[in-house]
């Protein structure tokens, strides 16, 4: 390899959440800090614990070799490193600048849809499991969610319920969905005929889809990414999609997304909601650390950590199965996440989901609750950091925790 996934970087103290929140309280599902004689191993946040791809702190470096900082606008090489990297990775042929809009973050981009197409009170659309900061825009901007389940089938394979979606979609009234694809927490890249299925209900029920694809890089070998705007004709109208550099390449810090809308009306609707705000301006070094990552150095430094984060989901899926008795885990299709399925071994070891977590925790494996994405029965698990930590870690939960 030609970039180091094997170092051990000691982030406390360095503005990283992942570490420095354990034992803190901000947004209330932090680990605790772990007991004497453990060090804390950060699987909880989803970012990841790799030196950043160099192509972009050095397109940050010679940005910084001029001396000024005022007030700009997003370039066109911005836009069409954004254009030549959805046509690369994802098959968009036809997009051009006007249909790209920058967000402070996916969750803007979805906080600005929400109050431009829906009203307090509105019911919205989403899967359960949830990603728990869907859940919080909704609860912040006073909507209802309206849960339709993933469920596994014979195969371990996450799939859509579609009656139990035209039954919510129908008794809600739901004018707007949340989509996630790949889906977070359980890795699922969904199948062309998925997507199509998934969007002729939304169709039928006049739904404005939100489709948050942040995770649309991080997709395992054998698997790929179909983006919604893609789907159909119709898709493409009703479809709010939502990317970023930054969980591909770890730049939370940095604050940057952007929005993919190709209806002009839809577009114009949210866009005008977000400058409004008086808050949705990119930061100039935001804007060339997208420029470095979307770099051919930033393509072979991706390429290189899919191969390292297959590894880490392949072992880490295989000792749950394995190792840890009565836990249950399907190899994510995408992400770099685990969603643990504990509820075997609490009913047969009489314990509760509170007493297991704790449990990982005591011995600094800061995994995640499974409730704060609407499952009481299972862990979520970030494997984003070098193999030797993941080894270390599931060998505590087999040592310490699932005995």
């Amino acid at each position: 390899m030609n970039y180091n996934f094997t170092k051990i970087i000691d982030r406390l103290g360095k503005d990283a959440t992942a570490v420095d929140s354990i034992g803190k309280f901000k947004w209330g599902f932090e680990p605790k800090s772990a007991k004497p004689g453990f060090d804390e191993i950060p699987m909880w946040v989803a970012d990841m614990n790799f030196e950043t791809a160099p192509s972009i702190v050095q397109t940050i470096e010679e940005r910084l070799k001029h001396p000024l900082f005022g007030y700009f606008s997003a370039s066109d090489l911005y836009y069409g490193s954004i254009i030549a990297w959805q046509k690369k990775y994802h098959g968009f042929s036809n997009l051009s600048a006007d249909m790209i809009g920058y967000e402070n973050g996916v969750h803007g981009g979805i906080v600005s849809t929400i109050n431009s197409v829906t009203q307090p009170g509105d019911a919205v659309f989403l899967h359960s499991p949830t990603y728990v900061g869907f859940m919080e825009d909704l609860e912040h901007t006073g909507r209802r969610p309206i849960l339709s389940p993933i469920v596994k089938d014979g195969d371990g394979v996450w799939r859509m319920d579609f009656d139990d979606m035209e039954r919510k979609l129908q008794e809600s009234g739901a004018r707007l969905a949340i989509f996630c694809s790949p889906h977070n927490p359980t890795g699922r890249v969904w199948e062309r005929w998925e997507l199509e299925k998934a969007m002729a209900l939304f169709a039928k029920h006049d739904c404005v889809v939100i489709s948050d694809e942040i995770w649309s890089d991080l997709v395992m070998p054998g698997y790929t990414h179909i983006p919604t705007l893609t789907v159909s004709e119709d898709a493409a109208k009703r479809t709010v999609a939502l990317y970023a550099p930054s969980k591909t390449f770890n730049l939370a810090g940095l604050i940057g997304s952007y929005h993919i809308i190709m209806n002009p009306l839809l577009r114009e609707k949210i866009t005008r909601f977000g400058e409004h705000t008086a808050y949705n301006e990119m930061n100039v070094l935001s804007m060339h650390a997208l420029i470095g990552a979307y770099k051919p150095e930033g393509e072979a430094w991706l390429s290189e950590l899919l191969t390292v984060l297959e590894e880490n989901c392949r072992y880490a899926t295989d000792f749950i199965n394995s190792n840890l008795k009565g836990c249950h885990a399907s190899m994510p299709q995408g992400t770099y996440m685990i969603f643990m399925d504990c509820r075997e071994y609490m009913q047969e070891s009489g314990k509760t989901l509170d007493e297991i977590v704790e449990a990982g925790w005591e011995v600094g494996v800061a995994y995640q609750d499974g409730r704060h994405f609407n499952d009481d029965g299972s862990i979520r698990i970030n494997v984003a950091l070098p193999h030797s930590r993941v080894v270390e870690a599931f060998d505590r939960l087999a040592k310490y925790v699932f005995v």
